[in-house]
């Protein structure tokens, strides 16, 4: 590194400069999409959401920031989703990548997120600035005429618009709430509304207490979301999929690994399932978890000892209390053995890894292991995933 570099925002007049880095990381930009390449980026760096490090004049790495509400047991959390991290060449293995990611999660913490995650190109330099895996996005792949025989005639399906917006964050809202889902992103409605805008390229289609999104892969059907609040619905709305069984022989669906539809399709998910993992890590452990959701009808207290060389107003002793599915994390002056994690252990324990599995991987050590299970109980439910990349 040089005594040249520094962090900068990103400006109009850089993207030339971010689109050559982006070339020698991810593969030149099709002539085709740089039009809205460019208008995506300006609606990032008109509100400090792009950062970079320049050396001298020329920007050598950048990447975005995306505000996000993320689902954790339930409710709603900001979240700072990292996405297209470029460093030119020349710069790799010269601290340039971790100069910029520490420049990224001070911005996510100016900008109010207590959480932030990423998916990684590589796991090494996150693990090293604190991340760790806090879930996946799982793709399963159906025979569409199985799909189709579901049934589900006797319900009301209409084609959806952008008015749908709004009934489709409810619905949304409703299915998450009920059933405690975590890592799941929230989106505004004016974004719903541009998308359902969109009836090309997107099939969406409402019914009373459902919704379906999809769109056609190659020559396959590909389901982006699906919410229903009734098996009748369910199988409406997965039967208007596999309808174009006709055409199309596999629907590749974005769910859940514990979505119902792997209990009511007649024939076993492909076992060629794809899982793209996602990491997380916590900027403001006390904000993060005051605004998570926790397991109902538990009660917990437990101390714990942080250790965040990146944030340092994580490092101390803390108390942790947990009831009536709200938690609240509060320094503490406590004295003795007390479990300790560093900021990797806090991003898996928040994102429901077992105890036991931190404990095996080093990122948990102290406390007794005794309690591990009220703190598993409190911090579990569904498997986090994700249905969209970004």
């Amino acid at each position: 590194m040089t005594d040249a570099l520094r962090l900068v925002d990103i400006t109009e007049d850089h993207l030339d400069a971010v689109l050559r880095v982006r070339a020698r990381s991810f593969g030149p930009l099709p002539a085709s999409s740089r039009e809205q390449w460019t208008k995506d980026a300006v609606e990032f760096l008109t509100d400090g959401r792009y950062v970079g490090v320049a050396d001298g004049d020329e920007v050598v790495a950048a990447a975005r920031i995306w505000d996000f509400q993320q689902w954790w047991g339930g409710r709603q959390v900001p979240m700072a989703g990292i996405a297209g991290v470029v460093v030119s060449p020349e710069y790799r293995g010269r601290g340039v990548g971790s100069m910029l990611m520490r420049g990224v999660m001070q911005r996510s913490i100016e900008r109010g997120c207590p959480l932030t995650a990423l998916y990684p190109a590589t796991t090494v330099i996150y693990r090293k600035l604190g991340y760790e895996f806090g879930g996946g996005r799982y793709r399963f792949s159906f025979q569409a005429a199985d799909l189709r025989s579901l049934g589900g005639r006797g319900v009301s399906i209409r084609r959806a618009g952008p008015a749908d917006a709004g009934r489709f964050l409810e619905l949304v809202a409703e299915a998450h709430e009920g059933a405690r889902a975590s890592g799941v992103l929230g989106w505004p409605e004016a974004k719903v509304a541009e998308w359902l805008a969109d009836d090309e390229d997107i099939f969406a289609y409402l019914a009373d207490d459902g919704f379906v999104v999809y769109n056609w892969d190659g020559n396959n059907l590909r389901v982006d979301e699906l919410i229903a609040h009734s098996e009748e619905t369910a199988r409406a709305l997965w039967a208007t999929v596999g309808s174009g069984s006709s055409t199309a022989r596999t629907v590749h669906a974005y769910v859940s690994p514990n979505d119902p539809v792997h209990l009511l399709a007649q024939l076993e998910a492909d076992k060629e399932m794809q899982v793209q993992h996602w990491m997380l890590r916590l900027l403001d452990a006390p904000a993060a978890v005051a605004a998570r959701g926790f397991a109902p009808g538990v009660a917990v207290e437990a101390e714990l000892q942080l250790d965040d060389a990146e944030v340092p107003g994580h490092a101390g002793r803390w108390q942790l209390s947990v009831a009536d599915g709200a938690g609240k994390l509060t320094p503490s002056s406590g004295t003795g053995d007390v479990l300790r994690l560093g900021a990797r252990g806090l991003a898996g324990l928040y994102a429901g890894t077992p105890l036991a599995s931190l404990r095996a991987s080093g990122l948990a050590t102290g406390g007794s292991v005794r309690d591990d299970g009220a703190l598993d109980t409190a911090f579990g439910g569904p498997a986090a995933y994700m249905l969209d990349f970004f």
